[in-house]
């Protein structure tokens, strides 16, 4: 859905609905980065992904230019009732995740029990396509050890932009997103 808005914005030149998906893509790496570490089987990837859905919901929902933006249009706008209803669903969908997760709370410090296995079923998916990918790229075999050091190292370099982000940009900026001048951010 988001890929299909973001489509839709670029079409219809609508920058707020367009810079809200820019930003949404930023902090949704982490959820990939998040699945990797899950992959990894790293204790604490639970709780990474926790964190990565609640920043997906935050980021969408953050932005007071933007959100004075899309109330400005009315019902009648295919567009931005499309990306409301978005943003109220990833909510819900954030919000059931939550609440699932804290029902294995034990699985957000160790991972590697049995009953934290149903956590690592979407993961186990995705880990076969990227090692299917990285045996035809790169002729080498990918293991949970190489995604755990994967995920780590993206991690790392992802929270130093946050952090870099929270210091620098947030307080300069605060909650406007400058969706409307191009150089801005």
């Amino acid at each position: 859905m988001p890929v299909t808005l973001y489509f839709w914005s670029i079409k219809k030149r609508n920058k707020a609905v367009n810079k809200l998906l820019s930003i949404y893509w930023k902090i949704s790496l982490l959820f990939f980065i998040s699945l990797l570490l899950l992959i990894g089987k790293y204790n604490y990837a639970l709780l990474i992904t926790n964190i990565s859905t609640l920043l997906m919901t935050v980021s969408v929902w953050f932005w007071n230019d933007i959100n004075n933006e899309l109330k400005e249009y009315d019902f009648s706008y295919s567009l931005t009732t499309t990306t409301k209803i978005w943003r109220w669903t990833l909510t819900f969908i954030s919000l059931n995740f939550l609440i699932q997760s804290l029902q294995n709370f034990n699985c957000f410090s160790f991972i590697n029990s049995d009953a934290c296995e149903i956590w690592l079923l979407p993961s186990s998916n995705l880990y076969i396509f990227i090692k299917n990918l990285f045996n035809f790229f790169f002729g080498a075999n990918f293991t949970p050890p190489i995604a755990k050091f994967f995920g780590l190292f993206s991690l790392l370099i992802y929270v130093l932009g946050l952090i870099q982000w929270s210091i620098i940009k947030l307080p300069k900026y605060g909650r406007n997103s400058y969706f409307s001048e191009n150089d801005r951010n």
